[in-house]
């Protein structure tokens, strides 16, 4: 992976079907406006509300359609199911997997361990984690990550949307030489950069992506100042992401709509978008110019 990779929507046309022409266009476009790689069927992604051949056919077609990276979201709460889809997304040809906490039965540490164990496996290809506690009800406590970061070849990365930095900057100072963490949550990546992250796999992107490359360009380079400035302008992109009356992806989507690309609306359960909330986006944009 590289610094700042777009966590992308699942475009669905006026039925609510998937949209292959729009996810087309959609991954050009991101690539186009400063993503260095797509995570496919990720929280943005709407993968709860997506059937497993839905997201092959996605992976499939993005894959065949950009040079970049492709992250395949082929997690489950099912262990055996999460296997399986990791197995049938390797042989599609895309760089990676990216594996969520089992989300609703929140088992143990101990189970947790073993679920990864069995996805890592299925598959030759990269393994990313992917911890978000808000979303699944449990945290992958940072001894559980050592344990698999320094076990297990294959697992090489997690994305971290734990928001807790100093144990995040515990895992860093802990692992295995190459393993890599990554922001799952903008308002972190700063932050995050500053105790050893490499990146970002981000919601922003989708309209400030040259923005957040260049503030991860600019820390790594040392100009902490720079990077501070970038990030202060961000931060209403920041806000308007994710809010109790609009869920993220709804706001992205609404965004995306602003801007004139095809992604259709959320499925249920995620709702409508509430009013006002494409002239919160036109607000956002008109505040970066």
């Amino acid at each position: 992976m590289r610094p700042s990779d777009a966590s992308s929507p699942t475009p669905f046309d006026e039925r609510g079907e998937l949209d292959l022409d729009a996810a087309i266009e959609l991954a050009s476009w991101l690539v186009e406006n400063g993503s260095d790689g797509l995570v496919l069927c990720g929280t943005t992604g709407e993968s709860p509300t997506l059937t497993e051949s839905e997201e092959l056919v996605l992976f499939r077609t993005v894959r065949a359609a950009v040079s970049v990276p492709v992250i395949a979201g082929a997690g489950s709460n099912s262990t055996a199911s999460a296997v399986e889809q990791t197995k049938r997304a390797s042989e599609l040809g895309v760089d990676a997997i990216l594996s969520v906490t089992p989300y609703y039965n929140r088992p143990s540490q101990a189970g947790l361990e073993a679920h990864f164990r069995a996805v890592a496996a299925a598959t030759d290809l990269p393994v990313i984690l992917y911890d978000i506690p808000i979303r699944t009800g449990r945290k992958i406590e940072t001894e559980t990550l050592l344990r698999l970061a320094h076990d297990v070849p294959n697992i090489v990365a997690v994305k971290d949307a734990a928001g807790d930095p100093p144990k995040t900057a515990r895992l860093i100072a802990a692992a295995p030489s190459g393993f890599e963490v990554y922001s799952g949550d903008d308002a972190f990546t700063l932050p995050l950069l500053a105790v050893g992250a490499v990146g970002v796999i981000s919601v922003a992107s989708h309209w400030v992506g040259r923005q957040m490359g260049e503030m991860i360009d600019a820390f790594e380079k040392g100009d902490v100042t720079a990077a501070r400035r970038i990030n202060a302008g961000l931060l209403d992109s920041y806000d308007y992401e994710s809010s109790p009356d609009a869920v993220n992806p709804v706001p992205t989507k609404t965004m995306l709509r602003v801007l004139g690309l095809k992604v259709g609306e959320c499925r249920p359960p995620m709702g409508p978008p509430p009013d006002g909330l494409a002239d919160h986006a036109r607000r956002v944009l008109e505040g970066l110019a």
